[in-house]
């Protein structure tokens, strides 16, 4: 009688919500869009700052598709991992069951390009959450290509191919990953953008203006993301952490229809999202 009670107890208490928590700045708290107060009240900012972001938009999908996940997010414009390793501790360093790591756009504010500090603060990171939970899930999202740092003078991607910012983010987080191996994924975030300008659904140079037809996957100032380009973020964050395909929302999904974008483009990205992961990010490449 005791164990089919102690069997009873268990059936009848609900699962407990997986956690989670992202950590970035202002690309994981979607500046320069509608994303930024999209739902707050579906996460919690631990920043107490009323942001919503990406964060929010993966609590949507997560809902839709059936999963339970308690969302947080720690984020602060324009800051690095190290950062938020120095003065945000305190308010991140709790157990989680899954973490997602942005680093800045650049990889290094001073020195563009250079992955030294991104490597070391991705490797202290890990192991602060994993003392707390040895089996969390710790991921890093590789951002996308600046136009304002390719098609302008002055930076070290100035000229050169509009995938080749995103090639070189990708590059570093495997490198943080290869010197961390308890780091789960990469998220290949800004080889789904290349990817969507290589399907003919995103315009390459918002500085001409956005062709007809295509969606601009970037914000005013060139920089930050749009929110179709935020969109797509979620969405390849959304497969790869849940395993669950992204075209499975469908187009009617509920963020799409919030943020106006139409039917037809949240299937196209949904699909470019599926086929990044498919790939790996071989789609961008």
């Amino acid at each position: 009688m005791k164990s089919l009670l102690a069997l009873a107890i268990v059936l009848a208490t609900p699962a407990q919500a997986e956690t989670i928590l992202f950590v970035g700045n202002s690309f994981t708290y979607g500046a320069e869009s509608p994303v930024h107060r999209y739902r707050p009240d579906s996460v919690t900012d631990l920043n107490r700052e009323g942001v919503g972001g990406v964060p929010a938009l993966f609590a949507a999908f997560a809902e839709q598709a059936g999963f339970d996940y308690d969302v947080h997010l720690e984020t602060g414009g324009g800051r690095s991992l190290a950062w938020h390793l120095a003065e945000r501790r305190e308010a991140i360093d709790r157990r989680w069951d899954h973490v997602v790591l942005q680093e800045y756009s650049t990889l290094d504010a001073t020195r563009p390009g250079d992955a030294t500090r991104y490597i070391a603060a991705s490797r202290a990171l890990t192991a602060l959450f994993r003392q707390r939970n040895p089996r969390v899930a710790v991921r890093l999202n590789a951002t996308w290509s600046r136009p304002d740092l390719t098609y302008r003078p002055g930076s070290r991607w100035s000229g050169k191919a509009i995938a080749s910012m995103a090639n070189d983010v990708r590059a570093a987080a495997d490198r943080a990953q290869a010197a961390t191996p308890e780091i789960t994924d990469v998220a290949p975030v800004g080889q789904a953008f290349t990817c969507a300008i290589r399907a003919g659904i995103a315009d390459a140079d918002p500085y001409n203006g956005i062709d007809a037809g295509k969606v601009g996957l970037w914000a005013a100032d060139r920089y930050h993301g749009s929110m179709y380009g935020y969109y797509l973020e979620a969405l390849v964050l959304f497969g790869q952490i849940t395993r669950h395909d992204p075209r499975s929302l469908g187009r009617d999904e509920r963020a799409a229809r919030d943020l106006g974008i139409a039917p037809e483009q949240a299937g196209a990205l949904q699909a470019i999202a599926a086929e990044t992961l498919k790939s790996d990010g071989g789609c961008g490449a």
